[in-house]
């Protein structure tokens, strides 16, 4: 087996475990607060990133170097915690990651004021088609949208500015820093929350929540097996499995079946975002290839991103992003 079948198989099954992760979410969401099930899965998941940070190599404290940027990237990244825990909750699994889809799309568009990219025809009209997508799975005037709706999206755009700022300071922050300040903003701001949704759990649904942190980390652990053995051209496209067990999970546990527009809006968002990867893939065709090499996976608030991972793992050999 050649490396490119080997790092998309390792993206399959990352992708499998996400879709893991995201469906214990969902159980579990239609009992609780999205507030209680962050704070306790990112609490739950500190011994596992002080065990990254005990073998940082590199030196320095926790101040960032980029405090701005590491700001809007901890606000980016609690908006992605927040809105994905609700949005699944609320959401079919399907139409959920149809919207999330829409990812690569924002990547391409705020790469230009961000990180100097040029974008020429054929991947802005990939952006419009893919948006064009989006509207197909939403249906504004058919049918009536809802906070989960806007949730998804702001999955979307949370994910898509967490990863262009990871792009923009990867390579001079420490990964410490990049790890540490959106657990502490999920870990203090949901904690202030917990004082008013909070509700008794039962230790079997403690062990859900366990369960989430451990399947966050093991995704990402093997995402990074997947980027560091095969090319990203090969590996990023894997990320649209999610469908598949999105429909599998739905139907098993939720008595959920996608409908047409969602799946065909889900199909154009992902015929755009492929074309895009293509482009990308082109020699010559991207200077900074935004899409192609950002980690496409939201921040659950409990599971750093897989670029970050890299780094405590080879440090010093790449770029974050």
């Amino acid at each position: 087996m050649g490396n490119n079948a080997k790092g998309a198989l390792f993206a399959l099954v990352s992708f499998g475990v996400f879709a893991t992760h995201d469906t214990v979410i969902k159980l579990l969401g239609s009992g609780y607060s999205p507030a209680q099930l962050i704070f306790f899965s990112v609490t739950l998941a500190f011994p596992l990133a002080l065990v990254m940070i005990i073998g940082d190599p590199e030196p320095g404290t926790l101040r960032p170097r980029h405090p701005w940027w590491v700001a809007l990237r901890t606000a980016a990244g609690f908006l992605t915690a927040t809105s994905a825990f609700y949005a699944f909750s609320a959401l079919p699994l399907a139409q959920v990651y149809a919207l999330i889809f829409a990812t690569p799309l924002l990547i391409t568009v705020l790469a230009i004021p961000v990180l100097g990219e040029t974008v020429g025809i054929h991947r802005w009209a990939a952006v419009l088609v893919g948006l064009a997508g989006v509207l197909v799975v939403l249906r504004p005037g058919q049918t009536e949208l809802s906070l989960g709706h806007l949730a998804a999206l702001g999955v979307a755009v949370g994910g898509s500015t967490a990863s262009i700022v990871v792009r923009k300071i990867g390579h001079e922050e420490r990964p410490v820093v990049l790890l540490l300040y959106p657990m502490i903003a999920n870990f203090v701001l949901m904690g202030m929350a917990l004082a008013f949704v909070y509700k008794p759990m039962p230790i079997s649904d403690f062990g859900l929540i366990a369960v989430i942190s451990a399947l966050g980390w093991i995704g990402g652990r093997i995402m990074v097996a997947a980027y560091s053995t095969g090319e990203a051209v090969v590996v990023a496209p894997m990320q649209y499995s999610q469908i598949i067990w999105a429909t599998l999970y739905g139907a098993l546990f939720f008595d959920e079946l996608p409908d047409g527009p969602t799946m065909l809006g889900a199909g154009i968002i992902i015929a755009s975002g492929l074309y895009i990867v293509v482009r990308e893939g082109r020699g010559g065709r991207s200077a900074h290839r935004p899409v192609l090499q950002t980690r496409l996976r939201w921040e659950s608030g409990s599971a750093p991103r897989a670029s970050v991972l890299k780094r405590f793992l080879r440090p010093g050999r790449f770029r974050a992003d």
